[in-house]
């Protein structure tokens, strides 16, 4: 049986009741995100709430998190009571679509969103719909970016690295440009596996890196991934 909670330095995430754990994806755009100059912060598609608690950590602004998920929205506010920035985050069960209409304006908005476009589909819907581009198709996601991010402000994204062009070609269509790209490779021989990426309206050159997580074996950690994660992790 798997552990029910995910300890950190800083706080403990319970996940027992989320289609979709605590994993690499989530916490390397966590700590990847430039939120350091970030008033406020929308986290689309929270799950546990790792993202929206690991930006409250890394900022001093205020953060809201979205999910859909009923149950997974509940263990994110419950996740969120139990943190040190439980007076800075805000849980709302609510779709992006819906939550959209809404007329305020984020100057960070942030999404480890669902990507497996024609994968085969989980029986259990809770993780179909955590991990699958039927409930927030890509344009879906853009549109709802572009009705909410603060003309001055930052799109941060993580997403396999087989969608790259098709998300960035995307995303220039509705006026959002790559400004900073770190691909991520699983080991030193590895093609990328996944990409970040942060988009702002103004098209401007694009810094690209790539960052190894495993050096030299299982659970060899390189040195760029254990400096990335030190604030978080335990035992990194």
């Amino acid at each position: 049986m798997p552990n029910p909670y995910f300890r950190f330095k800083q706080f403990v995430v319970y996940q027992d009741r989320c289609a979709m754990k605590v994993g690499t994806d989530g916490v390397l755009l966590g700590a990847w995100a430039d939120v350091s100059s970030a008033h406020s912060i929308l986290d689309i598609g929270t799950g546990t709430g790792l993202i929206a608690l690991m930006v409250a950590q890394r900022s001093e602004a205020k953060v809201t998190a979205i999910e859909i998920d009923v149950e997974a929205s509940l263990q994110a506010q419950e996740n969120v009571d139990r943190s040190p920035w439980n007076n800075r985050i805000e849980v709302k069960n609510q779709s992006l679509q819906e939550f959209a209409q809404s007329a305020r304006k984020y100057d960070h908005i942030i999404s480890n969103p669902p990507y497996f476009n024609q994968s085969l589909k989980s029986p259990k819907e809770g993780r179909t719909m955590a991990r699958h581009t039927d409930s927030l198709s890509y344009e879906e996601l853009l549109k709802g970016v572009v009705s909410l991010l603060d003309e001055q402000g930052v799109f941060s994204v993580i997403l396999p690295y087989s969608e790259k062009e098709t998300f960035v070609a995307l995303s220039e269509r509705y006026g959002l440009y790559p400004f900073r790209i770190m691909k991520v490779l699983p080991t030193p021989t590895s093609t990328p596996k996944r990409f970040m990426a942060e988009f702002a309206f103004s098209s401007t050159s694009c810094e690209e890196l790539e960052m190894v997580i495993e050096s030299e074996g299982r659970h060899q950690y390189s040195a760029d991934y254990k400096q990335l994660t030190e604030e978080f992790y335990m035992f990194m």
